[in-house]
């Protein structure tokens, strides 16, 4: 039999407290396009999936760092509307 807690049982308490405390793992708010993984870049960039992200990824392993924001529109399947929509996520450095 388990204790009632002001119409809860105790268990059930518990059970609240444990999932209302747990660490939240946000989305970070700007990406560093230059050193994050493709996971991180699809998690930040608003119209960036995890293709284009590894596309972003791959292009920079082959050409070497973004100099420039609109570096990423070289990209095949990133525009510069896309990279507008994101000028306040895409970081070049940390």
């Amino acid at each position: 039999m388990a204790f009632k807690f002001s119409g809860f049982s105790l268990p059930l308490a518990v059970l609240c407290l444990a999932l209302l405390t747990r660490p939240v793992f946000a989305v970070p708010d700007s990406v560093n396009v230059n050193s994050a993984d493709a996971a991180t870049i699809a998690a930040v960039l608003d119209g960036v999936g995890a293709s284009r992200a590894q596309a972003i990824v791959d292009y920079r392993d082959q050409n070497g760092a973004f100099s420039d924001p609109y570096d990423i529109a070289n990209v095949k399947g990133i525009g510069d509307r896309l990279i507008e929509m994101n000028a306040d996520k895409i970081r070049l450095k940390d």
